[in-house]
Parts: structure tokens; C-alpha cells; sequence
């Protein structure tokens, strides 16, 4: 029977460990390969197990790092690594546990020493250690074997690891770029993952990643090492037992290091592939980008354009669309979803046409409301996806239609029978006030405002409590902008009496801040007249809610910078002041009369009245040079999620929850 891990096995005095890392080079031939790839091994799970395992190999990989460049041994154990995967690609291995468990003994060895070596070496010396004595190209060999590995290999419980560890592998292989800082185009490696001759199966491999995602496989049974058995179950083995990590050791590591491996590895370390491979190589033609974004949905049948042949595939929309709402609060597959939308139209018009947008909608608002313990790139992109949704007219129509029951993690209030347009404009309001208090950042601001501006035309049946926060938005930022105008006059006189250079930055600095709120207030107003210009019949909270707070509004009215909107928002409320003081000369009003006396005025409210302006309409337009937001931001998600745990002085640290 296989047998159990030893837990004290010493690996830095291993015989076969020690061999192969020594001074002596071993031909392709020795029987030594046979007996140092049967092993059994539980890989590590965590952050810390993963950290544990590397403290105990370390010594090992330095030898090597010392000897292999005469040896060659690396280079060796990657050819055996290719040859394998060719007699599993070409069937002559089928369905073989023995084979199986030596290849997948192969690869963690290459994962464990390739982790090491891009974090110590430069590229060029790392092609050295893997090229040493050979005459063919064994890195684009190597990478041709992963990527067969992923595409052609299906996934069972004995392969399962197999396909784990090769997606890991590419992910190591990239990170050449992570740890040099440079760019990839000028990567030898990145050269051969978007030219090589394997990049044939570019498209299929995108397909093969995105359905590893969609179908969020468990690693099977037995394999987590919460059981005491071996990687192969019920296999004959009297050879030797490598201990992966050391328990004790993992519990007494700093907790703040924990991070629990996914229930499905494959499906996360899948998705990470998918992103670095996209993000990467921008500046060129990359066929992996180019795959994902012209992809189609499997249910569409309508013939595909000659030209795209090459670059497309077929995926259950329906299938990916599930498996992000499920997913939506993360940031890996947010960002997928930000890819898929900004520059695949056919799954946006597809996500555009669901009636069940709030499956996919809330889990972002959800993550937008938890802010504090979010990281900003995440907050950002949650936002720019509610930007680019809120282009669609249909969309902005469609999510006040859809009600929902409850948001129990909407603590502040109970939100009962609020509609999903109503939940997400309580969101982004929330989000713009947020960010005032810690953030401060003009970027967030513009593109909360940009959404809320785009909807505004379609706010619909608001509830109060909406209505009431649209409302306090504005009075918090009014307030903030009388007090600096009151600092900015005090700095003026001040710097009329006294000239200094401290007086005078202080009064820039202040006439900046002024400028911005003005631009803010501005906005806000501007969203206001916008929903009052067209949906004045159906939103009398609103205009309940301005009518309590009118003298806020008139304060503006002489104000140059607001004038021309604040004429709009004054004609209507003196319309409705109107109306209500004509009732109150009868009988006194409540506010439910109140509420009936404004849906009775919208019937003769003489829209003609007010100054039509240009309709708001904002797009999303990626920044220029978008990678140095994206790559810094994948490679942290890579080094926390896969529990790849790494730091690198090249980029800052990104906390990811």
C-alpha cells in the first residue's frame, strides 16, 4: 500500500535529493530518475505549509544552483518532463495511476526549482541552467508540453494535480517579468509563449482556462492531507517518502501569512494564468488577448467570419456568466469581468439581454459597501464595470424594474422592497463618500459620478431613503465647499498682510481644492436636473426630499458657477412650494398628503419651462499605458492567491482579501 508521509524525513540529507543536486551530471538513461520520481507527496496547501516546505529545500536548491550549470541535471529532469508528457499526448500511456503519480513527481520538482531560480536569477541564466548541453530549444519544448498538458489532457482525479502544476509552472515561467520589473516584449520567454509553435493552440487553451473557472473543480479526495494517505491511493510502494512540510512548524508561523488554498486550485490558478497571459505583451499582436476577446457564445449559430477562424472559439455563455456571478466579489474574476466587458461585445450585449442582472450586479455592490476592507484596485474596477454597464441605456432601464427582497448586509438601514437601481445608486453614493473621508482620489470620484450621471436620466419610482442620500450627498459636499471658500478668503487677506512663500502655497493649494468641489458640486446638480428633466412623474421622494432641503439649493442660486443648473432645480421647486402652500391655506398637510399633493402636480407641470441641457453620457476609455495599473495588481493577486508567496522590491505590496 502506499505508504504514509514520514514526517521526519530530513530532506537536505536525502540520497536521492543530495544526488541531485550534487556535483556528479546524470544521463537521461540512469535508473537513478526512475527511483528519484517515485516518491508520494501531499503538496502543500497554504501559504505558510508552502513557506515551511521551501525553508526545508532551500540548502538543496542552492547546491544546485552551484552545481547545475556543469551538471546539467535541471535541464535533464526537464527533458524526461517533455518525453512523459509526449507518451501521454500521444496515448501510448493511457489512463496509467503509476505513470501519472512519476509525472506529476516530475513537474513539482521543476515547479519547486523554478520558483527558485526566477526569484535568484536573471532570464538569461535561467535559459542557461535549462539549455546546458543541449542542441534544441528545450524552453519552447518545455512550454509547448505544458500548454499540451492543459488543452488535450482531460482531467480526472489521477491527472487532476497534473494539470495544477502545469499551470503553475507557466505561471512561474512568466513571473520572469514580475522579478526582473522590465517589459515583456524584450522577455526571451514571453517571445516563445506569444510566437512559439505552439501558440496554434492559443485559442483552445483560453477556452480550456475559462472552463477550468466555470466548472470550479474541488481537488479530489485524498489529496489535502487531511487524511494521513499518499498523492496514489492504493498503490504498491517501497520506495521512499518525501516529507512536503512541516505542520508544527506551519502553526507556529505568524498567522498574518495564512491565506487557505481555494477549495478549487485549479479553477483559481486557471483564472491567474488566463490574466497574466492577457495582460501581458500589449503593445503587439498577443493571440491569447485576441482569443478571449473575440470569443462567442456556444448557443450562437451564426456563421463565424472567415477572417476569425483562426482566433475563435465557442464557450456556454450562459455557463461563464454563473460562474462569475458566483465569483463576483473577487478580484481575479472581476477582473476577467471588466475584460470581457470593456473589449469582448458579444458577451456584453449577451449580459446586457439576462433578466437576472442582479445576480451579478449585487455581489459587486456588496464589495463596493465593504470598501474599508477592500483594496482600491479592486474598488476601482468593481466601479469602472458599474461605468461601462451604465453606457447601455437598457441596462440603466432594466435595473429599476428588478426588485429585491432584502440586502441583510445593508446594516444602516432596512432596505426592504428597494430595487436594484435604487441598491446601486445608494452604492456609488456611498462609495463618493467614502472616499471624501479616506481615499480623497479624483479618479474614484469621477467615475462614481460618471455612472451616476449616465442612469440619471432613468431614475425611477427612488426610494426615500435614496432619495434622501442623493439629497445629503450634495449637502455634504455644499458644506465642505462654503467652508474652504471661507478658508480660501481668510488665506487671501491673510496673504495681502503678510507675503510668504508658506501663505502663498497654502492659497493654491486651497483655490485646487475649491475648483475640484466645484467641479463635484457641479456634477451632483447636474445629475439631479437630469433625473427631474425626465422622470419627474415618477419620482416624487425625490422632489419630497429637495422640497425639505430647498434652502440648501437656493444658497447656490447666485453663485455664477451654478446658476444655469440651479435655475432648472429652483423653477421646480417653487412650482411644488407653490402647490403645497395653496393646500396648507385649506387644511394643514402630511407628509403623505404632501406626497399626494406632488404626484397630483406632476400631471400639469409645464416642462417648457426649464433649459433643456445636453444629455449627460460618459464612456469608459482605458488610460494610456493601462499596464502599469494591471501587471503590478495580477502579480500581487498571483503571489496571494496561488500561494506562490513572494515579495518583490520592484513592485509595491498590494493587500488582497
Amino acid at each position: 500500500m502506499g505508504t504514509a508521509v514520514s514526517k521526519n524525513l530530513e530532506l537536505s540529507t536525502n540520497e536521492y535529493c543530495v544526488k541531485y543536486v550534487g556535483k556528479e551530471p546524470i544521463s537521461i538513461n540512469n535508473p537513478f530518475w526512475n527511483t528519484f520520481l517515485s516518491y508520494n507527496l501531499v503538496p502543500p496547501t497554504t501559504v505558510n505549509e508552502q513557506l515551511a516546505f521551501e525553508s526545508r529545500i532551500e540548502s538543496l536548491l542552492q547546491e544546485l544552483l552551484k552545481n547545475n550549470p556543469k551538471t546539467g541535471n535541471f535541464g535533464i529532469l526537464i527533458q524526461i518532463f517533455i518525453e512523459k508528457t509526449n507518451e501521454l499526448l500521444s496515448a501510448t500511456i493511457t489512463e496509467s495511476n503509476l505513470f501519472n503519480w512519476q509525472l506529476f513527481n516530475t513537474i513539482f520538482i521543476i515547479r519547486c526549482t523554478l520558483k527558485f531560480l526566477t526569484e535568484v536569477l536573471k532570464e538569461e541564466d535561467i535559459m542557461k541552467h535549462i539549455e546546458l548541453g543541449n542542441t534544441r530549444n528545450v524552453m519552447e519544448d518545455f512550454l509547448g508540453s505544458l500548454v499540451g498538458i492543459i488543452v488535450d489532457v482531460p482531467i480526472d482525479d489521477y491527472t487532476y494535480l497534473i494539470h495544477l502544476e502545469s499551470a503553475t509552472c507557466l505561471l512561474l515561467c512568466l513571473s520572469i517579468q514580475y522579478h526582473s520589473g522590465g517589459k515583456s516584449d524584450h522577455s526571451t520567454i514571453y517571445r516563445l509563449m506569444m510566437r512559439g509553435k505552439h501558440v496554434i493552440h492559443a485559442p483552445i487553451l483560453v477556452k480550456r482556462l475559462i472552463t477550468n473557472f466555470i466548472e470550479q473543480r474541488k481537488m479530489p479526495s485524498g489529496y489535502t492531507g487531511n487524511d494521513g494517505h499518499s498523492i496514489v491511493l492504493n498503490l504498491a510502494s517501497n520506495i521512499w517518502s518525501v516529507l512536503t512540510f512541516n505542520k508544527k512548524y506551519s502553526e507556529e508561523t505568524n498567522n498574518t501569512l495564512e491565506h487557505p488554498y481555494q477549495e478549487s486550485p485549479l479553477a483559481t490558478q486557471s483564472l491567474l494564468l488566463l490574466l497574466v497571459l492577457v495582460h501581458h505583451w500589449t503593445t503587439q499582436s498577443n493571440p491569447y488577448r485576441n482569443s478571449l476577446f473575440s470569443c462567442l457564445d456556444s448557443e450562437d449559430t451564426n456563421p463565424v467570419p472567415p477572417s476569425k477562424v483562426a482566433s475563435l472559439f465557442k464557450i456556454d455563455f450562459n455557463l461563464l456568466y454563473l460562474a462569475l456571478c458566483k465569483k463576483a466579489s473577487g478580484d481575479a474574476a472581476t477582473l476577467l469581468l471588466y475584460l470581457l466587458l470593456h473589449r469582448n461585445q458579444s458577451f456584453k450585449t449577451y449580459i446586457l439581454n439576462r433578466e437576472d442582472l442582479d445576480l451579478l450586479i449585487v455581489p459587486i455592490l456588496k464589495s463596493l459597501y465593504n470598501a474599508p476592507n477592500s483594496n482600491s484596485h479592486h474598488i476601482y474596477m468593481s466601479l469602472i464595470i458599474i461605468l461601462i454597464l451604465s453606457e447601455d441605456d437598457s441596462f440603466n432601464e432594466t435595473i429599476h424594474d428588478l426588485k429585491l427582497k432584502n440586502a441583510s448586509w445593508y446594516v444602516e438601514r432596512a432596505l426592504n422592497d428597494i430595487s436594484l437601481g435604487g441598491l446601486l445608486i445608494l452604492i456609488v453614493i456611498r462609495t463618493v463618500q467614502y472616499n471624501m473621508l479616506k481615499m480623497r482620489d479624483k479618479y474614484l470620484h469621477t467615475n462614481c459620478l460618471a455612472a451616476l450621471a449616465n442612469m440619471s436620466a432613468h431614475f425611477r419610482n427612488l426610494h426615500p431613503y435614496v432619495s434622501q442620500r442623493l439629497v445629503s450627498l450634495f449637502e455634504t459636499l455644499a458644506k465642505k465647499y462654503n467652508r474652504l471658500i471661507s478658508r480660501l478668503k481668510t488665506e487671501t487677506s491673510h496673504k495681502d498682510n503678510t507675503i510668504t512663500i508658506e501663505a502663498d502655497q497654502e492659497s493654491e493649494d486651497t483655490e485646487q481644492d475649491v475648483s475640484v468641489l466645484e467641479e463635484v458640486l457641479r456634477m451632483v446638480l447636474e445629475i439631479l436636473n437630469s433625473c427631474l428633466s425626465t422622470q419627474l412623474s415618477n419620482n416624487p421622494n425625490l422632489i419630497y426630499t429637495m422640497l425639505y432641503n430647498k434652502s440648501m439649493f437656493e444658497a447656490f442660486k447666485d453663485n455664477v458657477v451654478f446658476q444655469d443648473i440651479i435655475h432648472n432645480i429652483d423653477i421646480i421647486l417653487k412650482y411644488f412650494s407653490q402647490l403645497l402652500h395653496d393646500k396648507s391655506l385649506e387644511h394643514e398637510v402630511d407628509a403623505h398628503q404632501v406626497l399626494l399633493i406632488i404626484q397630483q402636480g406632476v400631471r400639469g407641470w409645464p416642462k417648457e419651462r426649464l433649459t433643456k441641457f445636453p444629455d449627460l453620457k460618459f464612456k469608459y476609455v482605458e488610460e494610456d499605458q493601462p499596464e502599469d495599473f494591471f501587471i503590478p495588481y495580477i502579480w500581487a493577486l498571483v503571489g496571494q492567491q496561488s500561494i506562490l508567496h513572494w515579495v518583490n522590491d520592484n513592485y509595491p505590496t498590494i493587500m488582497v482579501v
